[in-house]
């Protein structure tokens, strides 16, 4: 049974109760909990983000972050490494990689997760971003793809996570990058 924070509908009433009460008495959000933040991870379904903000409320002796928010962070961090990385290429190194990948650099970006058919990473995502100030670099960005991302990301990220662990300190070089961009069209 997965470990997930699952909160009946008496309990997301009460906390949203809860929260507008707290929201009434003027309470500075900065002194402890943020009435709107409650609201939005109950809203959007995002109440795994209760434990991620207030970390010290609950025991920890469960993890209750869903696989999928688990796998939109290593989205997310590989795309950090990929973006940083195309910043620090040379302009000859550019051309190489547009060669090899076929794609114009200025365009290989995180583009998001399609907000139709795959609504739940598009939801966590833009959670992890704009209310938890996670990867911020990604912060004023349009999230919605458009078009299903999540088999490219998976074999992105297949090709990227043996090199994630030697990354320290250092970006990904030129045939990183066209691996793993070369990855995201082609199955192995």
């Amino acid at each position: 049974q997965e470990a997930t924070m699952q909160l009946s509908s008496s309990e997301k009433l009460i906390l949203i109760m809860l929260s507008e009460i707290y929201q009434k008495l003027d309470i500075d959000p900065n002194q402890g909990i943020d009435p709107e933040f409650v609201q939005e991870a109950i809203y959007t379904n995002n109440t795994w983000g209760l434990n991620w903000k207030y970390q010290g409320i609950f025991d920890g002796s469960a993890d209750s972050t869903p696989p999928e928010v688990n796998e939109v962070v290593d989205y997310l961090d590989m795309w950090t490494f990929v973006e940083s990385a195309i910043g620090e290429l040379t302009a000859d190194q550019l051309l190489r990689l547009e060669e090899k990948t076929g794609l114009k650099s200025d365009a290989i970006k995180f583009n998001g997760f399609d907000g139709n058919n795959e609504s739940r990473y598009f939801g966590i995502a833009n959670f992890l971003i704009q209310k938890l100030d996670r990867f911020t670099n990604f912060k004023d960005r349009y999230l919605n793809s458009h078009m299903q991302v999540i088999g490219g990301y998976r074999r992105m990220h297949l090709a990227f996570e043996p090199m994630r662990r030697m990354l320290v300190g250092q970006s990904l070089s030129l045939e990183q990058l066209v691996e793993i961009l070369n990855s995201r069209r082609f199955h192995p």
